[in-house]
Protein backbone atom coordinates (compact mmCIF):
# COMPACT_ATOMS: atom_id res chain seq x y z
CA UNK A 1 0.00 0.00 0.00
CA UNK A 2 1.59 3.30 -0.84
CA UNK A 3 1.90 5.90 2.14
CA UNK A 4 3.00 9.12 1.86
CA UNK A 5 4.61 10.96 4.73
CA UNK A 6 3.25 14.44 6.35
CA UNK A 7 6.61 15.77 7.03
CA UNK A 8 4.66 18.25 8.87
CA UNK A 9 3.32 16.14 11.18
CA UNK A 10 5.89 13.06 11.12
CA UNK A 11 3.61 10.55 10.24
CA UNK A 12 3.12 8.17 6.64
CA UNK A 13 -0.92 7.03 6.79
CA UNK A 14 -1.75 5.32 3.58
CA UNK A 15 -2.47 7.11 0.31
CA UNK A 16 -5.89 5.48 -0.09
CA UNK A 17 -8.27 6.60 2.58
CA UNK A 18 -11.40 4.98 3.82
CA UNK A 19 -14.61 7.39 3.80
CA UNK A 20 -17.39 6.24 5.82
CA UNK A 21 -20.19 7.90 3.95
CA UNK A 22 -20.89 5.69 1.45
CA UNK A 23 -21.72 2.21 2.97
CA UNK A 24 -23.41 -0.58 1.61
CA UNK A 25 -27.35 0.17 2.82
CA UNK A 26 -30.36 -1.92 3.44
CA UNK A 27 -33.94 -1.05 2.04
CA UNK A 28 -34.71 0.40 5.16
CA UNK A 29 -31.71 3.11 4.54
CA UNK A 30 -29.95 1.56 7.37
CA UNK A 31 -25.82 0.64 7.17
CA UNK A 32 -25.73 -2.83 6.32
CA UNK A 33 -23.30 -3.62 8.89
CA UNK A 34 -22.25 -7.08 7.74
CA UNK A 35 -21.22 -5.77 3.95
CA UNK A 36 -20.05 -2.72 5.74
CA UNK A 37 -18.30 -4.48 8.06
CA UNK A 38 -16.19 -6.95 5.48
CA UNK A 39 -15.09 -3.88 3.64
CA UNK A 40 -13.26 -2.13 6.23
CA UNK A 41 -11.64 -5.60 7.41
CA UNK A 42 -10.31 -6.24 4.04
CA UNK A 43 -9.14 -2.26 3.48
CA UNK A 44 -7.68 -2.51 7.16
CA UNK A 45 -5.82 -5.76 6.20
CA UNK A 46 -4.21 -4.54 2.98
CA UNK A 47 -2.49 -1.74 4.53
CA UNK A 48 -5.23 0.90 4.21
CA UNK A 49 -4.55 3.20 7.65
CA UNK A 50 -6.71 6.50 7.23
CA UNK A 51 -10.40 6.22 8.16
CA UNK A 52 -12.91 9.19 7.68
CA UNK A 53 -15.93 9.44 9.44
CA UNK A 54 -18.22 12.59 10.70
CA UNK A 55 -21.23 13.47 12.79
CA UNK A 56 -23.95 13.20 10.26
CA UNK A 57 -22.77 10.69 7.94
CA UNK A 58 -25.49 7.97 7.60
CA UNK A 59 -28.34 9.93 9.33
CA UNK A 60 -25.53 10.06 12.60
CA UNK A 61 -25.13 6.36 12.37
CA UNK A 62 -21.69 6.27 10.34
CA UNK A 63 -19.43 7.20 14.28
CA UNK A 64 -21.59 4.66 16.03
CA UNK A 65 -21.03 1.65 13.42
CA UNK A 66 -17.55 2.71 13.18
CA UNK A 67 -17.28 2.09 17.23
CA UNK A 68 -18.38 -0.99 16.76
CA UNK A 69 -16.66 -2.04 13.55
CA UNK A 70 -13.12 -1.26 14.90
CA UNK A 71 -12.91 -2.71 18.61
CA UNK A 72 -11.94 -5.80 16.99
CA UNK A 73 -8.95 -3.73 15.37
CA UNK A 74 -5.61 -2.64 16.96
CA UNK A 75 -6.09 1.13 17.97
CA UNK A 76 -2.83 2.02 16.96
CA UNK A 77 -2.68 0.34 13.48
CA UNK A 78 -5.23 3.20 12.03
CA UNK A 79 -5.55 6.76 11.91
CA UNK A 80 -9.39 7.93 12.71
CA UNK A 81 -10.37 11.09 10.98
CA UNK A 82 -13.83 12.82 12.27
CA UNK A 83 -15.19 15.91 12.15
CA UNK A 84 -16.97 18.70 14.34
CA UNK A 85 -20.63 19.82 12.73
CA UNK A 86 -20.14 23.55 13.08
CA UNK A 87 -23.46 24.71 12.66
CA UNK A 88 -25.10 22.79 15.62
CA UNK A 89 -22.75 24.56 17.24
CA UNK A 90 -24.80 27.46 19.47
CA UNK A 91 -22.44 28.15 22.43
CA UNK A 92 -19.04 27.83 23.31
CA UNK A 93 -19.44 24.37 25.46
CA UNK A 94 -21.36 22.70 22.65
CA UNK A 95 -17.88 21.95 21.27
CA UNK A 96 -16.75 20.00 23.97
CA UNK A 97 -20.41 18.76 24.25
CA UNK A 98 -20.31 17.15 21.11
CA UNK A 99 -17.04 16.10 20.52
CA UNK A 100 -17.32 14.14 23.87
CA UNK A 101 -20.66 12.35 22.19
CA UNK A 102 -18.35 11.59 19.23
CA UNK A 103 -15.66 9.80 21.34
CA UNK A 104 -18.61 7.39 23.34
CA UNK A 105 -20.17 6.82 19.29
CA UNK A 106 -16.56 5.37 18.17
CA UNK A 107 -15.57 3.63 21.54
CA UNK A 108 -12.45 5.50 21.74
CA UNK A 109 -10.21 7.96 24.11
CA UNK A 110 -8.87 9.73 20.95
CA UNK A 111 -9.57 11.40 17.55
CA UNK A 112 -6.01 11.02 15.37
CA UNK A 113 -7.69 13.79 12.88
CA UNK A 114 -10.19 16.33 13.64
CA UNK A 115 -11.86 18.38 11.38
CA UNK A 116 -14.26 21.56 11.47
CA UNK A 117 -16.70 20.01 9.05
CA UNK A 118 -17.86 21.84 5.49
CA UNK A 119 -16.08 25.36 6.18
CA UNK A 120 -17.62 28.18 4.29
CA UNK A 121 -18.10 31.69 5.05
CA UNK A 122 -20.76 31.90 7.40
CA UNK A 123 -19.43 28.83 9.49
CA UNK A 124 -16.18 30.20 9.61
CA UNK A 125 -17.45 33.35 11.03
CA UNK A 126 -19.50 31.12 13.71
CA UNK A 127 -16.45 29.32 14.72
CA UNK A 128 -14.13 32.64 15.05
CA UNK A 129 -17.16 34.09 17.16
CA UNK A 130 -17.60 31.18 19.45
CA UNK A 131 -13.72 30.43 19.81
CA UNK A 132 -14.42 27.31 18.81
CA UNK A 133 -10.84 26.92 17.94
CA UNK A 134 -9.58 27.62 21.01
CA UNK A 135 -12.22 24.27 22.44
CA UNK A 136 -10.71 22.25 20.39
CA UNK A 137 -6.84 23.26 20.95
CA UNK A 138 -8.07 23.05 24.68
CA UNK A 139 -8.88 18.83 23.98
CA UNK A 140 -5.99 18.35 22.43
CA UNK A 141 -4.12 19.40 25.14
CA UNK A 142 -5.97 17.32 27.24
CA UNK A 143 -4.48 14.36 24.67
CA UNK A 144 -7.91 13.59 23.03
CA UNK A 145 -6.78 15.35 19.69
CA UNK A 146 -3.37 14.78 17.54
CA UNK A 147 -4.42 16.80 14.86
CA UNK A 148 -6.60 19.99 13.95
CA UNK A 149 -7.86 20.48 10.55
CA UNK A 150 -10.74 21.88 8.36
CA UNK A 151 -12.92 20.20 5.40
CA UNK A 152 -13.92 23.12 2.56
CA UNK A 153 -16.68 24.53 0.39
CA UNK A 154 -16.70 27.65 -0.80
CA UNK A 155 -15.10 30.44 -2.98
CA UNK A 156 -11.16 31.00 -3.12
CA UNK A 157 -10.85 33.91 -0.90
CA UNK A 158 -12.48 32.42 1.64
CA UNK A 159 -10.57 29.33 1.77
CA UNK A 160 -7.30 31.82 2.09
CA UNK A 161 -8.69 33.37 4.78
CA UNK A 162 -9.38 30.21 6.72
CA UNK A 163 -6.01 28.34 5.47
CA UNK A 164 -4.09 31.57 6.76
CA UNK A 165 -5.29 32.25 9.96
CA UNK A 166 -3.29 29.78 12.02
CA UNK A 167 -1.01 26.92 11.09
CA UNK A 168 -3.51 23.90 10.27
CA UNK A 169 -1.80 20.33 10.74
CA UNK A 170 -3.56 19.60 7.81
CA UNK A 171 -6.51 20.41 5.49
CA UNK A 172 -9.18 18.83 3.19
CA UNK A 173 -10.23 20.09 0.02
CA UNK A 174 -12.47 18.66 -2.54
CA UNK A 175 -10.57 18.19 -6.41
CA UNK A 176 -11.20 15.85 -8.87
CA UNK A 177 -9.80 16.38 -12.60
CA UNK A 178 -13.20 18.05 -13.62
CA UNK A 179 -13.57 20.44 -10.43
CA UNK A 180 -10.36 22.15 -10.63
CA UNK A 181 -11.74 25.55 -11.34
CA UNK A 182 -14.55 25.69 -8.64
CA UNK A 183 -14.50 26.32 -4.75
CA UNK A 184 -10.94 26.70 -3.91
CA UNK A 185 -9.31 25.06 -6.99
CA UNK A 186 -6.01 24.19 -8.06
CA UNK A 187 -4.92 27.56 -6.90
CA UNK A 188 -6.08 26.60 -3.46
CA UNK A 189 -3.94 23.06 -3.57
CA UNK A 190 -0.50 25.47 -4.97
CA UNK A 191 -1.84 27.73 -1.71
CA UNK A 192 -1.80 25.02 0.75
CA UNK A 193 1.72 23.51 -0.84
CA UNK A 194 3.20 26.93 -0.28
CA UNK A 195 2.33 27.13 2.85
CA UNK A 196 3.48 23.24 3.97
CA UNK A 197 0.16 22.00 4.45
CA UNK A 198 0.09 18.71 3.84
CA UNK A 199 -3.80 18.11 1.71
CA UNK A 200 -6.39 15.55 2.11
CA UNK A 201 -8.30 14.76 -1.01
CA UNK A 202 -12.42 13.86 -0.87
CA UNK A 203 -14.61 13.76 -3.75
CA UNK A 204 -11.84 12.36 -6.29
CA UNK A 205 -14.00 10.95 -8.36
CA UNK A 206 -16.90 13.42 -8.41
CA UNK A 207 -19.64 11.18 -6.39
CA UNK A 208 -18.86 7.66 -8.37
CA UNK A 209 -19.46 9.95 -11.51
CA UNK A 210 -15.82 9.63 -13.34
CA UNK A 211 -15.46 5.90 -12.37
CA UNK A 212 -17.69 5.14 -15.31
CA UNK A 213 -17.86 7.71 -18.47
CA UNK A 214 -19.78 7.63 -21.63
CA UNK A 215 -17.37 5.30 -24.59
CA UNK A 216 -15.34 7.98 -26.40
CA UNK A 217 -14.13 8.86 -22.90
CA UNK A 218 -13.41 5.98 -21.77
CA UNK A 219 -11.74 5.12 -25.32
CA UNK A 220 -9.46 7.72 -24.92
CA UNK A 221 -7.98 6.63 -21.84
CA UNK A 222 -7.96 2.73 -23.00
CA UNK A 223 -6.00 4.04 -26.35
CA UNK A 224 -3.12 5.14 -23.81
CA UNK A 225 -3.07 2.47 -20.91
CA UNK A 226 -6.16 -0.09 -21.93
CA UNK A 227 -6.04 -2.48 -19.10
CA UNK A 228 -6.34 0.40 -16.15
CA UNK A 229 -9.72 1.12 -14.49
CA UNK A 230 -11.88 4.51 -15.80
CA UNK A 231 -12.17 5.01 -11.87
CA UNK A 232 -8.14 4.68 -11.53
CA UNK A 233 -7.41 8.02 -13.41
CA UNK A 234 -9.13 9.87 -11.29
CA UNK A 235 -7.44 8.54 -8.63
CA UNK A 236 -3.46 8.33 -10.29
CA UNK A 237 -4.87 12.34 -11.39
CA UNK A 238 -4.75 13.33 -7.21
CA UNK A 239 -2.42 10.94 -6.38
CA UNK A 240 0.21 12.97 -9.03
CA UNK A 241 0.06 16.15 -6.86
CA UNK A 242 2.73 15.71 -4.45
CA UNK A 243 1.31 17.60 -1.72
CA UNK A 244 -1.88 14.96 -1.84
CA UNK A 245 -0.98 12.90 1.23
CA UNK A 246 -4.41 11.55 1.36
CA UNK A 247 -6.97 10.23 -0.71
CA UNK A 248 -10.64 9.80 0.38
CA UNK A 249 -12.52 6.98 -1.38
CA UNK A 250 -16.64 5.99 -0.07
CA UNK A 251 -16.44 2.37 -1.25
CA UNK A 252 -19.77 0.94 -1.54
CA UNK A 253 -18.72 -2.63 -2.96
CA UNK A 254 -15.90 -4.88 -2.75
CA UNK A 255 -14.37 -4.74 -6.60
CA UNK A 256 -14.42 -0.99 -5.67
CA UNK A 257 -12.35 -1.67 -2.76
CA UNK A 258 -9.95 -4.03 -4.40
CA UNK A 259 -9.77 -2.03 -7.87
CA UNK A 260 -8.82 0.81 -5.60
CA UNK A 261 -6.40 -1.61 -3.70
CA UNK A 262 -4.67 -2.50 -7.20
CA UNK A 263 -4.16 1.20 -7.90
CA UNK A 264 -2.62 2.41 -4.52
CA UNK A 265 -0.66 -1.08 -4.20
CA UNK A 266 1.19 -0.56 -7.26
CA UNK A 267 0.63 3.02 -7.40
CA UNK A 268 2.38 4.96 -10.72
CA UNK A 269 1.92 8.66 -11.29
CA UNK A 270 0.43 9.99 -14.48
CA UNK A 271 2.97 9.91 -17.34
CA UNK A 272 2.87 12.79 -19.92
CA UNK A 273 0.55 11.07 -21.83
CA UNK A 274 -1.72 10.03 -19.24
CA UNK A 275 -1.74 13.29 -18.69
CA UNK A 276 -2.93 14.90 -21.69
CA UNK A 277 -5.80 12.32 -21.90
CA UNK A 278 -7.11 13.34 -18.91
CA UNK A 279 -7.18 16.88 -20.33
CA UNK A 280 -9.19 15.33 -23.35
CA UNK A 281 -11.52 13.83 -21.06
CA UNK A 282 -12.22 16.70 -19.24
CA UNK A 283 -12.88 19.15 -21.97
CA UNK A 284 -14.94 16.84 -23.12
CA UNK A 285 -16.96 16.22 -20.05
CA UNK A 286 -17.19 19.94 -18.75
CA UNK A 287 -18.93 20.65 -22.14
CA UNK A 288 -21.85 18.32 -21.43
CA UNK A 289 -22.03 18.33 -17.41
CA UNK A 290 -25.54 20.28 -16.59
CA UNK A 291 -24.38 20.85 -12.84
CA UNK A 292 -21.83 19.89 -10.14
CA UNK A 293 -24.01 17.74 -8.39
CA UNK A 294 -22.03 15.22 -6.81
CA UNK A 295 -24.37 13.07 -4.58
CA UNK A 296 -23.35 13.98 -1.37
CA UNK A 297 -26.60 14.17 0.31
CA UNK A 298 -26.20 17.23 2.18
CA UNK A 299 -29.08 18.92 0.56
CA UNK A 300 -31.23 16.01 1.93
CA UNK A 301 -33.79 15.34 3.50
CA UNK A 302 -36.11 17.40 0.87
CA UNK A 303 -38.92 18.69 3.40
CA UNK A 304 -41.33 17.66 0.75
CA UNK A 305 -39.55 14.64 -0.62
CA UNK A 306 -37.96 15.42 -3.66
CA UNK A 307 -34.81 13.21 -3.85
CA UNK A 308 -32.60 16.13 -5.34
CA UNK A 309 -29.31 14.22 -5.95
CA UNK A 310 -31.28 11.50 -7.85
CA UNK A 311 -32.59 13.96 -10.13
CA UNK A 312 -29.63 15.90 -10.69
CA UNK A 313 -27.87 12.45 -11.26
CA UNK A 314 -30.73 11.83 -14.16
CA UNK A 315 -30.29 15.07 -15.81
CA UNK A 316 -26.37 15.09 -15.72
CA UNK A 317 -26.01 11.91 -17.08
CA UNK A 318 -28.61 12.05 -19.81
CA UNK A 319 -26.43 15.45 -20.56
CA UNK A 320 -22.94 13.44 -20.34
CA UNK A 321 -23.93 10.18 -21.95
CA UNK A 322 -26.05 11.61 -24.87
CA UNK A 323 -29.38 10.05 -23.93
CA UNK A 324 -31.99 12.42 -23.45
CA UNK A 325 -34.54 9.90 -24.09
CA UNK A 326 -33.06 7.35 -22.15
CA UNK A 327 -33.02 10.27 -19.06
CA UNK A 328 -36.53 11.09 -20.06
CA UNK A 329 -37.68 7.46 -19.46
CA UNK A 330 -35.69 7.51 -15.95
CA UNK A 331 -37.63 10.70 -14.61
CA UNK A 332 -40.76 9.23 -15.61
CA UNK A 333 -40.03 5.63 -13.56
CA UNK A 334 -39.14 7.63 -10.72
CA UNK A 335 -41.78 7.39 -7.69
CA UNK A 336 -43.98 10.72 -8.75
CA UNK A 337 -43.52 12.29 -4.96
CA UNK A 338 -39.80 12.01 -5.62
CA UNK A 339 -39.80 14.22 -8.83
CA UNK A 340 -37.93 17.49 -9.68
CA UNK A 341 -41.87 18.54 -9.96
CA UNK A 342 -42.55 18.27 -6.64
CA UNK A 343 -40.35 21.02 -5.52
CA UNK A 344 -42.14 23.76 -3.39
CA UNK A 345 -39.40 25.98 -3.43
CA UNK A 346 -38.87 26.54 0.13
CA UNK A 347 -35.12 26.85 -0.46
CA UNK A 348 -34.44 24.78 2.72
CA UNK A 349 -31.65 22.85 0.47
CA UNK A 350 -29.41 25.64 -1.17
CA UNK A 351 -27.70 26.85 2.06
CA UNK A 352 -26.66 23.13 2.63
CA UNK A 353 -25.12 22.65 -0.61
CA UNK A 354 -21.30 22.40 -0.70
CA UNK A 355 -21.26 22.97 -4.52
CA UNK A 356 -24.12 26.48 -4.09
CA UNK A 357 -25.79 24.92 -6.60
CA UNK A 358 -28.84 26.90 -7.11
CA UNK A 359 -30.73 23.98 -6.38
CA UNK A 360 -34.25 25.17 -6.93
CA UNK A 361 -33.41 27.12 -10.50
CA UNK A 362 -32.06 23.39 -11.78
CA UNK A 363 -34.68 21.26 -10.18
CA UNK A 364 -36.85 23.44 -12.94
CA UNK A 365 -34.87 22.84 -15.64
CA UNK A 366 -35.14 19.16 -15.04
CA UNK A 367 -38.98 19.20 -15.08
CA UNK A 368 -38.07 21.23 -18.51
CA UNK A 369 -35.87 18.98 -20.11
CA UNK A 370 -37.50 15.61 -18.72
CA UNK A 371 -40.99 16.05 -17.14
Amino acid sequence: MEKRRLEKLNISPSLLGFGCMRFPMREDKSIHEEKAQALLDRALAAGVTYIDTAYPYHNEQSEKFLGRALSKHDRNSYFLATKLPVWLVEKTADVRRYFEEQLRRLQTDHVDFYLFHALNKDRWEAIKRLGMIHEVEKLREEGKIRYIGFSFHDEYTVFEEILTYRDWDFCQIQLNYVDTVIQQGMKGYDLAEKLGIPIIIMEPVKGGALAKLPAAMEEIFREVSPHRSVASWAFRYVASLPNVKVILSGMTEMDQLEDNLHTFGDFTPLSPAESDAVEQVTKIYRSRQRNECTACGYCMPCPFGVNIPGNFKIWNNGAIYEDLPGAKLNYQSMDESRRASMCQECGACEPQCPQFITIIEDLKKVVLELG
